[in-house]
């Protein structure tokens, strides 16, 4: 049977593979993007090098989500780490793994990779509308500002992928919460995450703005992570940051392990072996500490103490709290999982799926948060087209028409 159009509301990962799931099926798919052009937070995260998933075993991969791990786990089974390396594959990039078991398409950049989707989807009859922002729904119609006037959707199904609330410029700002809140649908409040921290810094760390913080290991509460930070005028931010900033957003202290490869009773030990007429600030020097470290420790462990060890062992930070939302990799909240089907429809708009960042999950970066958004936008994707063709269980909604107001 033929199917009637379908809607996708954001052309980030989550949106596109629901878009590409639905054509499969034979859904004509109308994808509407309130930017300029698709793909825009994404390609930002490729150009330091586009993480697309972390090859591990599922369970290990699953268990990154915390407490989502449950909820996502049948869906990550379906789609994970190993199935996006063969997606990319498909579209003709060729992946590797570095490492630290992260992995990246061959040419590094998400660039090419979204222009071999895109050229795909669009030849298969993807209908992609630019500058449409959806402002919500009129008595069951999708509302959308366009460059042409206000234009209203009444579409078969729909897939919503608007992202969370950072990164406001490249499309996530969350503006959508306040019209998902107006249908009843349970949300849970926005929080940043995978961010930094503010530090109010003295004038003596203003030369080590933007210098690199390695070998160390950043510690919050009982989690412990082998990483790299980076100071900045505004605080401490980086990988090893981010993979410890939900415990730190939740209260445990941020310190910093200047020597992890040492003991804290071998640290004294080489610590009490040095001249005792030598000054602190050369003993540290002479152990090793240079640079962003040795300037670290300064800031944050004078006065000395007379445990001089334990302390650059367990660095306390004196952080003011995380930097602003919009300045985060990711938010937490959003959309409750208990507000999702298994299929991920939203129980207060039957034929309405949801799929990506919108949805209340969260996980570090190193390719969870890529894979888990591709994973959900297939999972939508597919159940929409289900829905859209009436397959046993659902109800079909009344087709599409568009006009104008």
């Amino acid at each position: 049977m033929t199917a009637d159009p379908a809607l996708v509301i954001g052309a980030g990962p989550a949106g596109l593979m629901a878009a590409d799931h639905l054509l499969r099926a034979g859904v004509p798919v109308l994808l509407a993007e309130a930017k300029p052009s698709p793909g825009r937070k994404f390609l930002m995260a490729g150009k330091s090098g586009l993480n697309l998933t972390k090859d591990q075993p599922l369970d290990d991969f699953v268990s990154h989500y915390a407490e989502s791990a449950g909820f996502l786990a049948p869906i990550l089974a379906d789609f994970g780490p190993v199935q996006v390396q063969d997606w990319a594959r498909g579209l003709g990039q060729p992946v590797f793994t570095g490492s630290s078991g992260r992995v990246f398409p061959s040419a590094m950049k998400a660039s090419p990779l979204l222009r071999a989707w895109l050229n795909e989807l669009g030849a298969r009859g993807l209908d992609l509308r630019l500058r449409w922002r959806w402002t919500g729904l009129r008595d069951g119609a999708f509302c959308f500002d366009t460059p042409e006037g206000e234009r209203l959707l009444r579409p078969s199904v729909a897939v919503l992928a608007l992202g969370g609330a950072s990164w406001r410029r490249l499309g996530s700002d969350g503006e959508w919460a306040a019209i998902l809140r107006a249908q009843g649908v349970p949300l849970a409040p926005f929080q940043p995450a995978n961010m930094g921290f503010a530090v109010d810094w003295s004038a003596h760390m203003t030369p080590h703005f933007g210098a690199p913080l390695k070998s160390i290991t950043l510690i919050a509460g009982s989690q412990r992570h082998r990483g790299e930070a980076v100071i900045s005028a505004r605080g401490i931010e980086g990988g090893g940051i981010y993979a410890v900033s939900r415990a730190v957003r939740e209260g445990a202290a941020l310190q910093i392990d200047l020597f992890p490869d040492l003991t804290v009773q071998t640290l004294a030990s080489r610590l009490a072996a040095r001249p005792s007429a030598e000054s602190t600030v050369n003993r540290l020097r002479k152990l090793g500490l240079s640079g962003a470290r040795l300037a670290l420790a300064l800031e944050c462990a004078r006065p000395f103490g007379p445990d001089l060890a334990a302390t650059l062992k367990a660095l306390p930070l004196p952080i003011t709290g995380p930097r602003p939302m919009d300045e985060a990799i990711s938010t937490a909240g959003g959309i409750r999982l208990d507000a999702l089907t298994d299929d991920l429809m939203l129980r207060d708009l039957p034929g309405v799926f949801a799929a990506g960042e919108m949805l209340d999950w969260e996980a570090p970066t190193g390719g969870y948060l890529l894979t888990a958004c591709l994973a959900t936008g297939r999972r939508a994707g597919q159940a929409a087209a289900r829905y859209s063709m009436n397959e046993p269980g659902h109800d079909k909604t009344p087709s599409r028409t568009e006009t104008p107001k």
